[in-house]
């Protein structure tokens, strides 16, 4: 009886032969298994939305200026990155640009709710609960392996992380990393995609 030989050969995908479709299944496809994932986490190691969504005493305003304060600073970052660093060192193969280019304003908006919800679920909400935020930082800069291929990006990704990270701590509910993602994502695709009027 003859064995079948299974051959696998991985390359490097060009961002530009995916089309946008392709790479809308894709996002869609993996921010619902970070969500998965991170439901099974919640549900094993018994964390509840109280623990997660609940602030600490004194904390409303908190929530919402530590949310858009942070995303403020991140977003000045870039604009002081993109104006004083050669445009190879943040580029991501053209994989953002692509993704939001041609989004009308209220798929902008949800791939950004969804991104945004379901990454500071696993990390924040989870991940970030039992090794702590500078591990956890780790963790996110490794995931957004684009950003991998220059040092600049992926200590930028980093710091995004652990400061995203720290205003969990601050305030103790997931909602202020949550709009401070939000808020990053959403001005950074309505810039890339023109600021077109609908």
């Amino acid at each position: 009886m003859k064995r079948a030989k299974l051959k696998f050969k991985l390359r490097k995908v060009n961002i530009q032969e995916l089309s946008e479709r392709t790479l809308l299944i894709n996002l869609y496809f993996t921010q619902g298994l970070i969500l998965l994932i991170a439901v099974i986490l919640i549900w094993w190691l018994d964390i509840t939305m109280d623990i997660l969504f609940t602030a600490h005493d004194g904390a409303g305003v908190t929530i919402i200026t530590y949310g858009i304060l942070f995303a403020a600073l991140v977003l000045l970052s870039d604009y002081i990155l993109a104006r004083w660093i050669p445009k190879h060192i943040s580029d991501d193969g053209g994989m953002n640009k692509k993704i939001f280019a041609n989004r009308p304003l209220w798929h902008l908006i949800t791939i950004c709710l969804v991104v945004s919800i379901c990454e500071e679920l696993l990390f924040r909400g989870t991940i970030q609960n039992g090794i702590g935020v500078y591990w956890t930082s780790i963790v996110f800069t490794v995931i957004h392996v684009r950003y991998l291929q220059h040092w600049l990006m992926t200590l930028l990704v980093f710091g995004i992380s652990y400061g995203l990270g720290w205003i969990y701590i601050q305030t103790g509910t997931l909602l202020t990393p949550i709009i401070a993602h939000f808020m990053i994502d959403f001005v950074l695709g309505y810039y890339l995609r023109g600021g077109k009027k609908e």
